[in-house]
């Protein structure tokens, strides 16, 4: 018997499935390609926060730019498992449903209620109300308020009796851990970003509760609400939040408020009843929605006293006409002069002496100005670019010496010196002394000057910088976009978490003398100091604390 065996030697005999190649194989694991995106994207993201963080950008553009790149590592891997993923068609299927589903739902069930001056998002669902909605309306105690009888403690108005961020003469204790401070009361109140005017034991501020801006006034020492006055208004954005932005002025015994949507109030400081009511947008013409197109963020003007004067920005639309500042009859309300052609921003005016000559400085959106106090005529103005609806000019003009005005902003602006001064023929003329970019960067926060040094948080993080030359000293300390208010040789920090600090206002370097957490979540006002009593407040909550000074 014989058995036939192929014949090894020979190639086997070709047939039609011989010409077929295999299937590529899929993988279970993300291939090459695939890792190789997500490797460089997350490599890319580590060289950007590194190298981006050197170089002085902004937070907020950083986190932006952070997370667009998490984002395309994660749709690499997500586009290799549907497309390319060894795994079977329905389990591709149903990942895909899993997530398409997840996203529609939280897209349904989430909104962003507000972000943190870095861009850091809080969600919410969509049917919970914001705090503000879920306050009652207030009950006041109807007991007697005195705002007429002046004090030395007093803390009249938008960052202090100069307006400057600074007060003297108050020698607070220097270790909050053996003397820490004493809360004296805290509670809820309705959202905004208006500080505390305090005089004669009485702080008054402005709130928003549901579709209602009240200015109100509260017991210092006790927290209890003696009065307030409501209008139907109500600002709100994702990016600004809720409610009134400016601060009331407090002057012989009546309170000017000035709201988001630019109603201006004078109210009786003993009562809260109004005395005079003046609606600005229907003075320009425009809508509050309108306006939102203009002044993005809300009016966040604190009214300026100047004799018989209440000063404040007025702006217009979106395209113009404009005017700087319109001044009003403080005693009737009376429009008695506009002056200027720029754009509002979100700063507010300031009375100085400038080169021997008594004026009104205003930041406006796009430059800074100078004004006669008798007539609203600009004297002088100097470019200072922004946009009221994206890289805003917030922070004051801070005037330092008889001739010189500092300015501040963030969005990548920096600070500039200005020289001001007047020609023989009665000209004026401005200068820049020095300008640098890369120093107190103010997103939101106001500047300190102190012993020829300014002290501000510059994207975050608190900065020294020389006056005369603009150069850093130093620059440490992480406060996020907060406050900060000059004590004497101290500063106190309003850090964005709510915690307050005290810090040296030294050139030597960052010196802490401690911190407490005074409020609860993102706090952007500024704090106000009445006596050794610190009054502070954010969009839910305020607080009141007693400092220990030095005897």
């Amino acid at each position: 018997m014989s058995t036939d065996l192929p014949d090894l030697a020979s190639p086997p005999t070709p047939d039609a499935s011989s010409s077929v190649r295999p299937a590529r194989r899929r993988r279970r694991f993300p291939g090459p390609w695939c890792l190789g995106i997500v490797v460089l994207a997350l490599v890319a993201l580590g060289l950007f926060r590194a190298r981006i963080l050197g170089a002085g950008m902004e937070q907020a553009n950083i986190n932006v730019a952070s997370l667009a790149l998490v984002l395309v590592a994660v749709g690499a891997v997500l586009v290799w498992f549907v497309l390319f993923s060894a795994y079977s068609l329905r389990q591709r299927g149903a990942v895909a449903v899993l997530l398409a589903v997840t996203l529609a739902a939280a897209v349904a069930c989430l909104r962003i209620e507000q972000v943190s001056g870095d861009l850091v998002p809080r969600l919410v669902f969509r049917w919970q109300p914001d705090a503000d909605q879920r306050l009652a309306r207030p009950a006041a105690e109807a007991k007697s308020v005195d705002l007429q009888t002046t004090t030395p403690e007093d803390f009249p108005q938008f960052l202090g009796p100069r307006r400057d961020a600074r007060l003297t003469g108050l020698r607070l204790r220097r270790d909050w851990l053996s003397h820490p401070p004493r809360l004296v009361w805290r509670q809820e109140i309705g959202a905004g970003w208006s500080t505390f005017a305090a005089v004669n034991g009485f702080a008054v501020t402005m709130e928003q509760r549901g579709d209602e801006e009240l200015v109100t006034c509260y017991e210092i020492a006790t927290g209890g609400l003696h009065w307030f006055h409501a209008v139907p208004a109500r600002h709100q954005t994702v990016l600004g939040g809720a409610g009134p932005r400016g601060t009331p002025t407090i002057h012989e015994g009546r309170v000017y408020a000035l709201g988001a949507t630019g109603v201006l109030r004078c109210l009786d400081g003993a009562t809260g009843r109004p005395v005079w009511i003046e609606d600005l947008l229907a003075r320009i013409g425009v809508s509050a929605e309108e306006d939102l197109s203009a002044v993005a963020w809300g009016r966040a003007h604190s009214p300026l006293i100047v004799d018989d004067l209440v000063v404040v920005p007025l702006g217009g639309p979106a395209r113009g006409p404009w005017v700087s500042l319109a001044a009003f009859d403080k005693a009737t309300g009376r429009l008695v002069w506009t002056g200027g052609d720029c754009q509002a921003s979100y700063s507010s005016p300031v009375l100085a002496t400038i080169a021997g000559q008594r004026q009104i400085l205003i930041v406006n959106q796009d430059a800074v100005s100078g004004h006669d106090p008798a007539s609203g005529q600009p004297l002088w103005k100097h470019p200072w670019l922004g946009s009221s609806r994206g890289d805003a000019n917030v922070s004051q003009a801070v005037p330092v010496s008889h001739d010189r005005v500092l300015l501040s902003k963030g969005y990548g602006g920096g600070a500039k010196l200005l020289q001001v001064s007047r020609a023989a023929g009665g000209r004026w003329q401005v200068s820049e002394i020095w300008s640098n970019s890369r120093v107190l960067r103010t997103k939101y926060c106001n500047v300190v000057v102190h012993d020829g040094h300014v002290y501000g948080l510059s994207d975050g993080i608190l900065e020294c910088v020389e006056l005369a030359s603009g150069r850093r000293v130093w620059k440490a300390g992480r406060y996020a976009q907060g406050q900060v208010l000059g004590v004497d040789d101290w500063l106190v920090v309003q850090a964005e978490s709510g915690e307050v600090a005290l810090v040296q206002a030294t050139p030597a370097g960052h010196r802490e003398g401690g911190r407490f957490a005074a409020l609860d979540g993102k706090t952007w006002n500024n704090p106000s100091l009445y006596g050794r009593y610190l009054l502070v407040r954010n969009a839910e909550q305020a607080a009141c604390y007693e400092l220990a000074v030095e005897p």
